[in-house]
C-alpha cells in the first residue's frame, strides 16, 4: 500500500481541501497521514522520511505573495526527497496554484476546478489531463465501475439546428462535466428518419436536434470526441426500431438503448403504432440489444408518473420494466428512477417509492441480469425562477444520492424556461456534482425514516395486489400475464393501469382520481 503524507504548510490553517484529498486516496488505496494545519515545512519533510511516503501532497490558500515564498523553500529543502523519488503534489486557490505551477517542482497542482475525476484518476495512477481516448472506459457497465463510488453523470442535450448541437457537444465534452451525452432528437428524427415523406418542416427542430442523414448522427459524435470522451446515447425510435438501433450503434456507439413498453405509439402521439402491436416492438428491441450485450433501460415508470399517476402504479410500472427487460434477455437493465413524478410528492415519500421499486425488482437479480440504478429530478418540478431551480436541483440531487445510483441523469435547473444550452448542461451538472460530493462525505440514512418505512412497506403490499390483478387478465394457456401483449394492453384498457391525464385516450381510461395526502404520498381516491 502506497503511503501519502500531507498538510496545510506554514501558517495556512485550511485543511478542508486537504482532508478531501485524503478521503478520494484512502477510496483509492492509499495510506493516509495527515499532519494538520500550519505545518512547519521540517515538520512535513521530517514525517515524509518517517513515514516512508511515496507522495507528499501540501496545500497553501492565503497570499499568492507569501505562499510564493513558502514553496520555494519548500522545494528548496525537499531536493533531497525528490532526487530519491519521492513525488509531491500541491492544492491551493487559483492564484497559489499559478505560482506553484512556476516552479516545475511538483508533479500535479490542483486548484479546485478540477473534475473529482481528474483527482482520482492521478491517484490511481492515471493522468486524464492529457490523455486520449483510450484512458476513458468506452462502454456504460465499464465507465461505473471506474468512476466509483461516484455516479456516471448523464445529461439530455439537443439544440434546434446541427451545428448549434454539435458545438455543444464539442464544448460540453471540453468541460469534461459530464459521462455521458444523451442526444436529444426532435420527433421527426426519432419516428420518421426513414420517412421523409412524413416528415414536416414546420416541426423541424421542435424538442431537439433535426437530425436526418446518417451522416449528421456520426459528426455529433465525432465533436464528442475530446476532454473526458463522454459516451453518447438516444432514446429508441418510434418507428422502424431495430434499423434506427442499428444506425445508432454503428454512427455513435449507442452506449444503452432507452425504451419503455406501453409508450410511444397512438396512445401517447408519439408513434405510429397501436397499443398492443408497440409492446410487440418493444419487446423484440430488448432482446436485440440484450442479444448484442447492450444495456437497455425502460423509462416506464415515469411515464406514468409524470402524468400523476399514483405511487402504486408507478412502483408496478417499474416492477413490469425490469421483468419484461429480464424475460426479453437482457443482461444489464439499467433501472430508471424519476424523483419528483408528481412534483407534489414530499421527499420522504418520493424515497419510499423508489425504495419499493428496487425491493420489488432486487430478486430478478443474477449474474445474468444486472441492475444499475439511475436517478434523476422531475422534468415537471422545477421552478421559473433560476435562484430557486438552482436549490431544487441541488435538493433534489442530495436527496437522490440516499439510493447510491449508479447513474445520475442531471436535468438542468432552466428546463421550466428553456431547452438547456451547453453552458446551462455545464452549470447543471457541477452543481449536481457537489451535491453528491457532499452526500458522499457522510450524508445521513434518510431510507431509516419510520415514515419512510412503514410507506415502503405499504407501497409493496399494494404492488403486488395490482400485479395479481394484472394477471388475472390473462387468457387460457398464457405463460407469463406480466410479458403478454394482450394481457398488458387489456391492464391498460381496463383501467388497472391509468392515470389521470389519460382522461379521452384512445386506449386508457383516464378515469382515475389521485390526490397528495396528508404525508405527501400520491395515492389513487378511486381504484389503483
Amino acid at each position: 500500500m502506497k503511503t501519502v503524507v500531507a498538510a496545510a504548510l506554514g501558517e495556512c490553517a485550511h485543511v478542508a481541501g486537504v482532508m478531501n484529498f485524503l478521503r478520494l486516496a484512502e477510496q483509492a488505496g492509499w495510506r493516509t497521514v495527515f499532519l494538520g494545519p500550519a505545518v512547519p515545512v521540517s515538520k512535513v519533510l521530517d514525517a515524509a522520511r518517517r513515514e516512508e511516503a511515496d507522495l507528499v501532497a501540501v496545500s497553501y490558500r492565503l497570499t499568492p505573495e507569501n505562499g510564493e515564498r513558502l514553496l520555494g523553500e519548500f522545494a528548496e529543502e525537499a531536493d533531497a526527497l525528490y532526487r530519491a523519488g519521492v513525488r509531491f503534489a500541491f492544492g491551493g486557490t487559483p492564484p497559489v496554484a499559478e505560482r506553484a505551477r512556476g516552479f516545475g517542482f511538483f508533479e500535479r497542482v490542483f486548484d479546485g476546478t478540477e473534475p473529482v475525476d481528474d483527482i482520482i484518476a492521478y491517484l490511481r495512477g492515471e493522468e486524464l489531463q492529457a490523455a486520449g481516448e483510450e484512458a476513458y472506459p468506452d462502454t456504460m457497465v465499464e465507465r461505473i465501475r471506474w468512476k466509483a463510488p461516484y455516479p456516471i453523470l448523464r445529461h439530455h442535450f439537443g439544440r434546434p439546428s446541427v451545428q448549434e448541437t454539435r458545438e455543444g457537444i464539442a464544448k460540453i465534452a471540453e468541460s469534461r462535466a459530464l459521462d455521458v451525452i444523451s442526444l436529444g432528437i426532435d420527433q421527426d428524427a426519432q419516428e420518421n428518419f426513414y420517412h421523409p415523406e412524413r416528415q414536416d418542416p414546420r416541426r423541424t427542430g421542435a424538442g431537439g436536434v433535426p437530425v436526418r442523414t446518417r451522416e449528421q448522427y456520426r459528426e455529433l459524435y465525432e465533436a464528442s470526441r475530446r476532454g473526458n470522451y463522454p459516451l453518447m446515447r438516444c432514446y429508441a425510435g418510434t418507428d422502424d426500431f431495430v434499423p434506427l438501433a442499428k444506425m445508432y450503434l454503428e454512427t455513435f456507439d449507442n452506449a444503452w438503448c432507452a425504451v419503455p413498453i406501453f409508450w410511444f405509439n397512438q396512445m401517447d402521439g408519439r408513434g405510429p403504432w397501436d397499443l398492443e402491436g408497440s409492446i410487440r416492438e418493444h419487446q423484440a428491441l430488448m432482446a436485440w440489444h440484450g442479444a448484442r450485450g447492450i444495456p437497455v433501460e425502460l423509462n416506464e415508470p415515469h411515464h406514468w408518473g409524470m402524468r400523476d399517476a399514483s405511487d402504486v402504479v408507478f412502483v408496478v410500472a417499474g416492477y413490469l420494466s425490469a421483468h419484461n427487460a429480464r424475460a426479453m434477455g437482457v443482461h444489464d437493465y439499467v433501472a430508471q428512477m424519476m424523483f419528483n413524478s408528481p412534483p407534489m410528492l414530499s421527499d420522504a415519500m418520493d424515497l419510499a417509492k423508489m425504495l419499493a421499486l428496487l425491493e420489488m425488482i432486487s430478486p430478478l437479480e443474477s449474474s445474468e441480469f444486472r441492475i444499475w440504478r439511475q436517478t434523476r429530478t422531475g422534468l415537471l418540478s422545477y421552478p421559473l425562477q433560476t435562484e430557486a431551480a438552482r436549490a431544487h436541483l441541488a435538493a433534489s440531487v442530495y436527496l437522490q444520492m440516499a439510493l447510491r445510483p449508479h447513474i445520475l441523469h442531471v436535468v438542468a435547473h432552466v428546463e421550466a424556461h428553456h431547452a438547456a444550452t451547453a453552458d446551462d448542461v455545464i452549470e447543471a451538472s457541477r452543481m449536481a456534482r457537489r451535491a453528491i460530493e457532499n452526500a458522499l462525505k457522510g450524508q445521513p440514512d434518510m431510507t431509516a425514516d419510520p415514515r419512510i418505512q412503514a410507506r415502503y412497506r405499504e407501497l409493496i403490499e399494494q404492488a403486488n395486489h395490482l400485479l395479481e390483478a394484472i394477471r388475472s387478465l390473462a387468457g387460457p394457456g398464457v405463460g407469463d400475464p406480466l410479458t403478454d401483449p394482450p394481457t398488458l394492453t387489456r391492464a391498460v384498457t381496463s383501467g388497472l393501469l391509468d392515470a389521470p391525464h389519460l382522461r379521452s385516450n384512445r386506449y386508457a381510461r383516464g378515469e382515475v382520481v389521485t390526490r397528495i395526502d396528508e404525508r405527501g404520498a400520491c395515492i389513487a381516491a378511486n381504484g389503483w
